[in-house]
């Protein structure tokens, strides 16, 4: 039977080649050569995460996306997130959603969060040099929506009383971002829409602010931005020469949202299987250690009751961060270590 409450999952449509990353990263470069150069930092630190039932895939292979929503589906998931990214009309990483609205497979519920920051090379720790800028131009508040509205056109996206959802990344970066979305909401209706239910996500430069002063109907968590936990020292961890992250307590983070005391706006609440940038920082990770299905479970669990208690209809929505997103150790796809613990603890959660 399915959940009262969706859980829907951040989708990272990285992993296959594209002309752009060719270009910026190497020949043939994917999100899985930072997965697997990945080394532990500390004794007993998990590190590299590989997978296990879907392997290194390939997201152009439409078996391979079938295969997930299968997954997603079994465990209880409601649908997808695909992070969208769009640059004043050019796409990148588009293939794989493109063919899944193409394609009518997998027959699977998902929405879209256009992913609007800039793209830097933070991965290799120049983050001041901007690969693709966001320009926001004149003519981009309608040009953004009409992109969207075929996608929101398909018999499977994600509705809240009818109306499509769509997640900003950065909502506040946009200019003017009342003007935006009813740029956005007016389009919308112009082609048959009752409306957008617009979700600004609490990223790491968003805080946790009301959406109505940005023109939104609600915000999203989105862990680990914005949560609590207390650093563990070098001497507790032995960590390597010249480490200058963080490492903090998962279990501490948790406790901290599920104490959370409810906003004055509409919350969607958010939640983490685990986070560790190790592929991508190296000794400048932030990472999480007790990120155990345990403990995944009864955060989630809490989360899912306080959805029940406080949002009805179409709005008991939950944001799990991530499918896939190998390279900041947060998935809940199968990995060689727990297998598919996480999935298994999220069924059960939403059950």
């Amino acid at each position: 039977m399915p959940s009262d409450v969706r859980a829907i999952a951040f989708y990272l449509p990285q992993f296959h080649p594209i002309a752009e990353n060719d270009a910026w990263w190497g020949k043939g470069f994917t999100e899985w050569r930072a997965v697997t150069r990945a080394q532990p930092l500390f004794r007993g630190h998990y590190q590299p995460h590989l997978p296990s039932d879907l392997g290194f895939y390939d997201l152009r292979v439409a078996e391979t996306r079938i295969e997930q929503a299968a997954l997603a589906r079994e465990h209880g998931l409601a649908g997808f997130c695909y992070y969208w990214y769009w640059f004043s009309g050019k796409r990148l990483l588009e293939r794989p959603l493109a063919e899944v609205v193409a394609s009518g497979q997998p027959d699977f519920p998902f929405c879209v969060c256009w992913a609007n920051e800039n793209w830097t090379r933070r991965w290799d720790g120049r983050g001041d040099e901007i690969l693709a800028l966001q320009r926001y131009a004149p003519e981009d508040p309608l040009a953004v929506v009409r992109a969207w509205l075929p996608m929101l056109e398909d018999p499977r996206y994600l509705r809240v009383s009818g109306r499509p959802l769509v997640l900003v990344y950065c909502a506040d970066a946009l200019p003017e971002p009342k003007r935006w979305a009813d740029t956005w909401r007016e389009e919308a209706r112009r082609a048959g829409h009752p409306d957008l239910y617009l979700s600004h996500v609490l990223s790491v430069n968003q805080g946790t602010g009301d959406p109505a002063a940005l023109g939104f109907d609600a915000a999203v968590e989105f862990p680990p931005h914005w949560m609590r936990s207390s650093l563990l020292t070098q001497a507790a961890l032995d960590l390597a020469p010249g480490f200058r992250g963080a490492v903090l307590d998962y279990v501490e983070c948790a406790r901290s949202a599920l104490g959370r005391p409810d906003p004055d706006f509409t919350l969607l609440r958010g939640v983490m299987p685990g986070w560790d940038n190790t592929p991508r920082a190296g000794i400048a990770a932030n990472l999480f250690v007790n990120a155990e299905p345990p403990n995944y479970e009864r955060w989630l669990k809490g989360i899912v009751e306080w959805t029940r208690a406080r949002r009805t209809g179409d709005e008991r929505l939950l944001f799990v961060n991530a499918w896939n997103e190998w390279a900041e150790g947060c998935h809940l796809e199968p990995d060689l270590k727990y297998g598919r613990a996480f999935l298994e603890a999220t069924q059960r959660a939403l059950a």
